[in-house]
């Protein structure tokens, strides 16, 4: 397994296409890139290869997973028919990937997209709404010589045993299940796969098409370019509203188009990551499915799409818990679709990335109790309620009855943040977001007595049984004296947590899960067996405690050292290996990305208004920040002015919807 985590380490650009095997090893998970169309995603891998896709839900049955098994998983690619290199990089502001091929004989690029701000159904000169159809896009134009290239295109129907069956005609294949591709190149069908091979010479152009059912008549390349022209004009609209000029202001910009592309658009829930059972560890079972959508992800993540002037995913997102039916009880996940029954399996016939298996499809913590999601759901109550919005009686009275819940519950152990599966513990970061719970419906809401009691009393008990005597620093349970980085997120929650102890804490992370510019959760047992890489948020949580700490240098280098491990098109997974920065785990992971956001805010925030504006909860971060850059009055005036004049843009009419 080191050899692949070698391989993994090696610049990308030193790694050749070669397209004489058909059955490749794994690529490297660094070598992919996302595209997306707001309702499902596809993995591209640097070789041409799509690799995973799901069309019209990020949770729906894969079409293509060679990810998850290089011999039955299933790809659609596209790449010269000889040796190459190649480079890849996003189009600016945008979500469409560009991979350039180099080869003996010319050069070439393909273009990956999936159409956004489409409306299905349309007509090629009537795309003029906010959803995607559910199409692949492919555009392939040489640019230098001539390249000779294949198109191979092997799709599946889902997780099952049954191949799909595949008819060609001309450039069009189908098949019962299975998406229909449309190419201007001829087809041909052996076995499981149809293939079809071209040469593209300096200025010509090859489109292809993979839609969700068979088109009629329709002029590829016109469509093809027509789409182009309009998806990059969507991206280009929303990435406007961003104001933020601060620290790593291109990577967060392309952390921000990253997690717009893991909201699903129909109803404002963002997913946790596009992907299922990519491995924590090698070789390992810690393999989980992260296509839903997480209360305190997406309370992290919409946060910080706030404060850069994104107001309307907020919105969506506290519609999607209304319609989620907010008021018979909160989950701490759902569907993308407000499901609540997630069931786990395991699946039969697939090997796993690299033979770690199992896949899985669902996730068994939708059933686990923690705590913690109270807080992040109230503290994203008031971000919202301070960024402008209000609540109906109904909202209210739900809100206030999960304050109720957390005043009352505070007290049980619980699964913690983590997810352990093991007995449940009382976990410290779990009784502060019980305390954040009732601190934020006290501000919204007033001083209930019960919830005032119970913000005395959680902020008593964790001081007293929270801490340990011998290191003086918050540990990750009561009687369990280890260190856990989420602890660190403690002081941006506004709990009163003395100085002195948050410097220990911050010490003890350092001497138990450092590894490095990298931060483990924890070393402590969780009832599962392996190991996993290092958590990629953690150490950007422990950037911000350095700048909580005063320490603006140190955070600073870290934060430049950390924006530096992303891949070459500035994503991240949820993991990493200290040693060799192999990436671990799903990806891309929204965590990751938001949490890039959040430290680049911070950082922007102490540069502009000092130490002092750091403090309090997200809300009160997310004004000031709004109010240094003007990001929110910038996007209100516009549309506004879009209003007056009638002409409200794409992007606009999607917040707006």
């Amino acid at each position: 397994m080191s050899e692949h985590l070698a391989d993994e380490a090696r610049p990308a650009a030193d790694r050749a296409v070669d397209p004489s095997r058909r059955e490749r090893p794994y690529a490297p998970l660094r070598d992919y890139a996302l595209i997306g169309d707001g309702h499902g995603a596809a993995l591209v891998c640097r070789d041409g290869s799509i690799d995973w896709c799901c069309l019209g839900r990020f949770d729906a049955p894969p079409v293509m997973a060679r990810l998850l098994d290089a011999r039955r998983g299933g790809c659609f690619a596209l790449a010269p028919a000889e040796p190459a290199h190649s480079t890849r990089c996003y189009l600016d502001d945008t979500a469409i990937l560009v991979t350039r091929f180099a080869t003996r004989s010319g050069e070439a690029t393909v273009t990956d997209f999936m159409p956004m701000g489409c409306r299905p159904g349309a007509g090629l000169h009537e795309y003029t709404g906010v959803n995607a159809p559910g199409w692949i896009v492919r555009i392939v134009r040489g640019e230098a010589g001539a390249v000779r290239l294949r198109a191979a295109y092997r799709p599946i129907r889902g997780f099952t045993r049954a191949a799909a069956a595949l008819q060609a005609h001309g450039g069009r294949v189908t098949g019962i299940g299975v998406p229909a591709l449309h190419g201007e190149a001829p087809f041909t069908v052996a076995g499981e796969e149809a293939t079809a091979d071209f040469t593209v010479a300096a200025g010509e152009t090859r489109c292809f098409i993979l839609s969700p059912a068979p088109l009629g008549s329709l002029a590829l390349g016109d469509t093809a370019r027509r789409l182009l022209e309009i998806t990059t004009a969507f991206w280009r609209e929303w990435i406007a509203y961003c104001h933020y000029d601060g620290p790593h202001a291109a990577a967060v910009r392309r952390s921000a188009i990253t997690l717009k592309l893991l909201i699903y658009a129909p109803s404002g829930a963002m997913v946790a990551a596009p992907t299922t059972s990519l491995p924590e560890a090698p070789g390992g079972s810690r393999n989980w499915d992260y296509r839903f959508c997480w209360v305190r992800d997406a309370s992290f993540a919409l946060y910080a799409l706030a404060a850069l002037g994104f107001v309307g995913e907020a919105r969506r997102f506290v519609g999607f818990l209304k319609h989620s039916h907010l008021e018979r009880g909160l989950h701490l996940m759902y569907g993308v679709e407000g499901e609540t029954d997630l069931e786990e399996h395991d699946v039969a016939g697939f090997s796993g990335y690299r033979d770690s298996g199992p896949v899985r499809v669902g996730n068994a913590a939708h059933r686990q109790l923690q705590l913690d999601v109270y807080g992040e759901l109230l503290d994203l109550a008031l971000l919202y309620n301070q960024l402008g919005g209000s609540f109906d009686a109904v909202e209210r009275q739900a809100l206030s009855q999960i304050a109720d819940r957390a005043a009352e519950r505070w007290r049980e152990p619980d699964n913690g943040i983590w997810e352990m599966r093991d007995e449940r513990r009382h976990f410290v970061h779990s009784k502060i977001m019980c305390w954040t719970a009732v601190d934020r419906a006290i501000r919204l809401f007033g001083g209930k007595p019960a919830w005032v009691e119970a913000r005395r009393s959680i902020a008593e008990t964790v001081l007293r049984d929270g801490v340990d005597p011998h290191s003086g620093a918050l540990i990750q349970a009561f009687g369990r004296p280890h260190a856990d980085a989420a602890l660190l997120v403690t002081p941006w929650l506004g709990f009163p947590l003395p100085q002195d102890t948050f410097r220990r804490t911050v010490k003890l992370a350092l001497a138990e899960l450092r590894d490095g510019d990298y931060l483990r959760r924890y070393v402590a047992t969780d009832g599962l067996h392996g190991t996993e890489g290092a958590f990629l948020i953690g150490s950007f949580w422990l950037a911000d405690a350095l700048l909580y700490l005063d320490k603006p240098m140190e955070a600073a280098a870290l934060l430049d050292s950390l924006v530096a491990k992303a891949n070459d098109v500035g994503l991240f997974s949820e993991e990493i290996e200290p040693k060799s920065h192999a990436f671990l785990g799903n990806m891309p992971q929204a965590l990751v990305h938001l949490a890039l956001i959040h430290s680049a805010l911070r950082q922007f925030i102490h540069q502009r208004q000092g130490r002092a504006a750091l403090r309090g909860s997200h809300a009160d971060r997310a004004r000031r920040h709004i109010d240094a850059a003007a990001g929110l009055g910038a996007w209100l005036t516009d549309l506004k002015q879009s209003l007056r004049l009638g002409r409200v843009t794409p992007s606009q009419r999607s917040v707006l919807a």
